[in-house]
């Protein structure tokens, strides 16, 4: 297992000095991290890697995860789209059926701790048990809140004043609140299965395992299957690109637990594939980190092309790893992409194979542009700055008049 002292090399002992002395004003407070997926999506895998960290700072932190059935989850998906913007009908039967399983998750989940962190809409009602267990309360919003559906956000909105504090990933998604709010990205482990150093050999075996033709330039879009992603958009462009340009395009990625949707969209994205030799759709367990490291590394051009993203840690991986990327312009992506320095961000399908077309043919600018990019990361989106962040935030809910903004 990892250790603090092997990201020195990377962070520098400094950092490890400062979240070691932070920590230690944490001694005695128990904190305790709720959300709705153990596995899948960006939440569930920045806390598989922050919890032993805190650990190893001496920081009582728990993670816990609420029960839920079919019918929950694909309401809490709908209302997930909604808050991105998209047209979704959402009942007053479904609201009430989704407060009846927050209710059930207090009924049987242990709520005695200092902090309790809950992580996006899912569990946001636990916060009414607030009045009896006591405790400071954080909601933190990882979903891209530039135009939320009005009915939805008021529906929430009555449950986010009840919290001392709401934490969002980039200043667009803030709202008028009576609350305090701060503004914190998401983050990367450099050290982790998907972001740390390979060899050639293993990726080579990767690439021939799925039968990818190294030797020809390959496109890459690493994302659950999920209609915001747009993998058929992604399709689409590479499709406009390759009249031009000789190329190959890899989709990989897995679903999570609470979201229903991902088969469907799996189902659109072969159909939209289908007769193309040249296009690899691969669906890929939860534990295929170190595949979706080997694809990443082993592209010569990588893709984030969503609809709307609350930061987009794909993006970040990518550019971790020196890799040229294409985003669209959207959400938390704008933070980690300037344009045409580390990175290009597009607006449109015809942009998108534009600059597909581009890269392959300008690959001394499209190194330029992944040295770039994993310089952006390493001074700004890695897991320590993510924890000293953090662990500000905990210190700070115990002073409720101070206001504190971290970039």
């Amino acid at each position: 297992m990892l250790k603090i002292k092997d990201y020195a090399d990377i962070v520098g002992q400094n950092v490890i000095e400062e979240l070691a002395i932070l920590s230690q004003h944490l001694q005695g407070k128990r904190i305790q991290n709720i959300n709705s997926t153990a596995v899948g999506g960006g939440v569930a895998e920045i806390l598989t890697r922050m919890l032993p960290l805190l650990h190893e700072l001496g920081v009582d932190a728990r993670w816990d995860v609420i029960r839920g059935d079919e019918k929950y989850f694909a309401i809490t998906k709908k209302m997930h789209n909604a808050l991105h913007g998209v047209n979704e009908t959402i009942g007053d039967e479904d609201l009430e059926y989704f407060l009846e399983i927050n209710e059930r998750n207090v009924a049987e989940m242990d709520l005695n701790y200092d902090i309790h962190f809950v992580h996006d809409p899912q569990p946001i009602a636990l916060i009414r048990k607030k009045p009896s267990v006591g405790g400071k309360w954080i909601w933190r919003c990882h979903i891209d809140f530039t135009n939320p559906n009005q009915k939805i956000w008021e529906f929430l909105k009555g449950f986010i004043e009840m919290y001392d504090t709401a934490v969002f990933s980039a200043p667009a998604f803030a709202r008028r609140l009576p609350i305090r709010q701060v503004l914190i990205s998401p983050s990367i482990d450099p050290l982790s299965d998907k972001n740390k150093d390979l060899s050639q050999e293993f990726i080579d075996a990767v690439f021939e395992k799925y039968g990818i033709d190294q030797k020809r330039p390959i496109i890459c879009q690493i994302s659950r299957f999920d209609y915001l992603k747009d993998p058929v958009g992604v399709i689409e462009a590479y499709k406009l690109a390759k009249e031009h340009v000789d190329c190959q395009l890899v989709l990989a990625g897995g679903g999570a637990v609470d979201d229903p949707e991902g088969m469907r969209v799996l189902a659109d994205v072969r159909q939209a594939a289908e007769n193309d030799p040249d296009i690899f759709v691969l669906f890929l367990p939860p534990a295929a980190d170190l595949e979706i490291n080997a694809l990443q590394r082993g592209s010569t051009v990588v893709l984030q092309k969503s609809l709307k993203e609350g930061f987009g840690l794909t993006v970040a991986e990518a550019l971790w790893k020196s890799k040229p990327v294409i985003a669209t312009a959207v959400g938390g992506i704008q933070l980690q992409i300037t344009h045409k320095y580390s990175g290009i961000l597009t607006h449109s399908i015809e942009g998108t194979a534009f600059w597909i077309k581009q890269l392959l043919n300008e690959p001394e600018y499209a190194q330029k542009l992944g040295v770039n990019g994993r310089e952006h990361i390493k001074n700004n989106y890695l897991i320590f700055r993510h924890l000293r962040d953090y662990l500000l935030l905990f210190l700070s809910v115990f002073e409720k008049d101070d206001i504190i903004n971290f970039g």
